[in-house]
């Protein structure tokens, strides 16, 4: 429904006050002013934007939590009005950095989202005032449900059309789901800082966490990773392979515009610290696995001589972290039952028997399989991955090899 109030570019000016060498915004008692926090691409080790924030202050001076600005008791014509006025003094204080290429990340509530238009024109108006270019603004739009799904990619498209960048905040928290990414696009996502203190807490989830991270970038986005407020939470962004940081640990929001504080120049350290547990992880990894590349070969020796499998597999299968061995035939269909190590059966989830019994199982599409048959009488050892056999994380041992009865394939799951 269109308003007969029309918060346009000459009605927002109304509203902003000049405080040299910054403009602040004025609403209903209370002062508005820019706060900006950098962002920092890894690779590139230097900012590469800012996000803009409000700093709120009351007719008295005393702040104001600025997640109060936009509280849900404020009526829509209300908080269109705050937040087009944000946008106005956070891009003209922008312009007082240096950065004649950064992007600038700036919040556009879902009020506006749905029903902005309704109040005219603005945004393309306000960026030919300030003259600023619209490829260096991202529009960072509230991972929140939107009731009104076509109005949401009415606005996405008008954003895109301008010359603007899209980035979903919030990823991962609340109501967070793929099917956003799938629609809108997005060309940044920042992961809500959730991820970091969960990953903090579960070595599950840091192992899952570049999972995600790659199906973001497989889906055509860069990801940034907010929140991170430590040197491990920095570690384990390093990690998970995201493209950009931002948080405390690297640079808090400031409002001293004309005198930035320093860039963030712990990169060299953070990046050289990472290669060192990179490699020692890499070398512990070779170390566990060559005691059961001994033991695989002398099994794989056994089964080219003609031994039944389950004796040919009785030494490997007594070593600690062995979990199961079967074996495959080059069609991917598995020939017989798979044979489990005593200790793991004891340990075995029963909530999981559906899957054990693997006979005539086709495992054709995996990749352990396929590196095999590609790489006759070559070990193949995976990365750590979800068993669907027993849904714990394992490594799986494989190789191609020949024997009287043909040619087919012996894999081993070790527990991880």
């Amino acid at each position: 429904m269109k308003h007969t109030l029309k918060m346009d570019l000459p009605f927002i000016r109304q509203w902003v006050e000049k405080c040299p060498p910054y403009i602040t915004g004025h609403f209903n008692a209370l002062s508005l002013k820019t706060a900006l926090q950098p962002i920092y691409s890894l690779a590139h080790k230097r900012i590469v934007g800012h996000e803009a924030l409000a700093r709120v202050n009351n007719a008295n001076g005393t702040p104001v939590s600025p997640a109060t600005l936009f509280d849900q008791d404020r009526s829509a014509t209300e908080i269109i009005h705050l937040d087009r006025l944000c946008r106005f003094i956070h891009i003209h204080n922008f312009q007082m950095i240096d950065t004649p290429i950064n992007w600038l990340f700036l919040n556009v509530s879902t009020t506006t989202i749905c029903t902005g238009r309704d109040y005219g024109s603005y945004f393309k108006e306000l960026l030919e005032f300030h003259e600023f270019p619209a490829h260096r603004i991202v529009v960072e739009v509230v991972e929140h449900p939107i009731e009104d799904n076509a109005r949401l990619l009415e606005t996405i498209a008008y954003y895109k059309e301008l010359g603007c960048l899209i980035a979903i905040d919030d990823f991962g928290a609340g109501h967070s789901n793929f099917d956003r990414i799938w629609t809108l696009q997005p060309d940044i996502v920042k992961l809500d800082r959730s991820f970091m203190v969960k990953s903090g807490h579960s070595a599950r989830i840091r192992h899952i966490l570049p999972g995600i991270v790659t199906l973001l970038h497989q889906a055509g986005s860069l990801v940034l990773m907010e929140g991170i407020e430590t040197r491990e939470q920095a570690m384990m962004a390093i990690e998970s392979d995201v493209d950009f940081v931002q948080g405390y640990f690297f640079g808090k929001p400031f409002t001293t515009l004309d005198t930035p504080p320093a860039d963030f120049n712990g990169f060299d350290s953070l990046l050289a610290d990472y290669k060192t547990e990179s490699s020692l992880s890499e070398a512990k990894f070779r170390r566990d696995i060559q005691t059961y590349r001994t033991l695989f070969a002398g099994t794989v020796n056994l089964l080219k001589e003609g031994a039944p499998l389950d004796q040919a597999c009785s030494k490997l299968l007594s070593a600690r972290e062995a979990v199961r061995c079967y074996r495959i035939g080059t069609d991917g269909i598995q020939i017989g039952h798979t044979l489990v190590a005593d200790d793991y059966k004891a340990e075995n989830d029963k909530r999981f028997r559906p899957l054990e019994d693997a006979n005539s199982a086709d495992w054709f599409r995996r990749h352990y399989l396929k590196r095999a048959i590609y790489h006759p009488d070559q070990l193949q050892v995976t990365r750590p991955y979800l068993s669907i056999a027993g849904a714990h994380m394992c490594v799986t041992l494989s190789m191609k090899f020949t024997c009287p009865s043909g040619d087919s394939v012996l894999c081993c799951d070790l527990e991880i």
